[in-house]
């Protein structure tokens, strides 16, 4: 019998769209078919115990791909799913106020400064992170009013904007709908994350 290998390295793969609770338990759940044996699994990212050859790398990317997902080797493009994947994790983590200064924690938490992480995302996105943030909170605000569990004036504390007004305004010009009239129609058609 094989003794397990202590010493053994998991394999790092950075997989795009994985955008939430949902595609990690569909992600998981496709690698355990192939038998690899998952490690860690968060938002964007994968590791197994398994060392891939590139051939099975490729084999895995194909089937992941009928799900939605690919997997990243260009390390830019890794980047940019890491700073997706903050972004919407420090947007849609349950109880968390956005007190943080957006900046501040994507340089925290991804070990670059923010000038070249803002002007990676715009140069490979279109767009800048700021605008992707902006649209992020605003499919989170929909969500909320969806649900209504909350009122808008928790839901602007939650999400750190400094007023009401200031959230109807910012909603407003993404949607084209004001926060309550979005609420009244009860618009359940969201735009999903990977989209946004």
């Amino acid at each position: 019998m094989d003794k397990p290998n202590l010493y053994r390295q998991c394999m790092k793969l950075y997989i795009k769209n994985m955008v939430c609770n949902r595609c990690i338990l569909i992600v998981k759940n496709e690698l355990e078919k192939f038998r690899y044996h998952v490690e860690t699994i968060k938002l964007g990212e994968v590791e197994i115990r398994e060392n891939l050859k590139e051939e099975d790398k490729l084999i895995l990317d194909n089937h992941l791909k009928t799900f939605g997902f690919k997997i990243m080797d260009d390390r830019r493009s890794q980047l940019i799913s890491q700073i997706k994947s903050s972004i919407i994790e420090l947007i849609h983590q349950e109880n968390i106020h956005l007190k943080t200064n957006l900046s501040d924690y994507l340089s925290h938490k991804l070990h670059h400064d923010y000038t070249y992480l803002s002007n990676l995302f715009s140069e490979l996105e279109s767009t800048t992170i700021e605008k992707y943030f902006i649209a992020q909170k605003i499919e989170r605000v929909k969500e909320l009013l969806v649900y209504g569990e909350l009122s808008l004036s928790e839901i602007a504390f939650q999400l750190n904007y400094s007023s009401v007004a200031y959230l109807s305004n910012q909603f407003k010009k993404v949607t084209g709908l004001t926060p309550s009239h979005f609420k009244k129609i009860k618009i359940s058609k969201r735009i999903p994350l990977d989209e946004v």
